[in-house]
């Protein structure tokens, strides 16, 4: 963990993720955990997603990725941890 209690997520969604507003979802859940951070379209079909904050809240926005309530399917999730980095002023969709 960061010296300021702060984590960065990464999470490669795999599934039907793409066009079906799957980013903007996304997006939404992050903010009102009070997370940094974007989502991306990948070119393999996937969304990556990246967010900052404290790890309680990322935790909460990976189960909810993985939870079914999300647009679109979600197959799989591949997670990795590490410090945060920061360098985002909000959350994005890219």
């Amino acid at each position: 963990m960061g010296p300021t209690g702060q984590v960065r997520l990464n999470a490669w969604v795999r599934g039907r993720v793409q066009g079906v507003g799957f980013r903007w979802w996304t997006r939404a859940r992050a903010l009102e955990l009070g997370l940094v951070g974007a989502a991306s379209n990948l070119a393999d079909g996937r969304v990556e997603v990246v967010a900052e904050g404290p790890r309680e809240a990322c935790e909460r926005l990976l189960a909810l990725l993985r939870g079914g309530a999300t647009p679109g399917r979600v197959d799989t999730v591949v997670e990795r941890w590490s410090q945060a980095r920061g360098g985002f002023g909000g959350f994005v969709e890219r």
